[in-house]
C-alpha cells in the first residue's frame, strides 16, 4: 500500500492532484487506513495513471469521471467509452 506522496511520486503526479483525483471519484479503488488516510494499491495507481493519461489529453475532469463510471460498469461498455473518447478527441481537434 502506499501513501499519496509515495502515489505521486510513482504517477508523476502532485500530491495535490492525487487528493483531487480521489476526491472526485476517478480512483474508485482508493482506499482509507484507520486513520482515514488515503491508502493506495496497484489497482488505484493503475487508476492514476489512467486518469494522468486522459487529463494529458485534455480530456475534462467531467468527461474523465463519466469514463471511469462506464469502466465499472464493466466491459458492455466498451462501445460507450470508445465513443466518449472519439467525440471528445474530435472535439479537441
Amino acid at each position: 500500500m502506499h501513501t499519496v506522496k509515495e502515489a505521486a511520486l510513482i504517477t508523476g503526479l502532485t500530491e495535490h492532484a492525487v487528493r483531487f483525483y480521489t476526491d472526485k471519484g476517478l480512483v474508485p479503488s482508493v482506499q482509507r487506513n484507520q486513520n482515514n488516510i488515503r491508502m493506495f494499491d496497484e489497482e488505484s495507481i493503475n487508476w492514476l495513471h489512467g486518469v494522468k493519461c486522459l487529463k494529458q489529453s485534455g480530456m475534462p475532469i467531467e468527461v474523465i469521471k463519466t469514463y471511469v463510471d462506464l469502466c465499472l460498469e464493466g466491459d458492455s461498455t466498451i462501445p460507450q467509452r470508445y465513443t466518449l473518447i472519439m467525440e471528445h478527441k474530435e472535439a479537441a481537434l
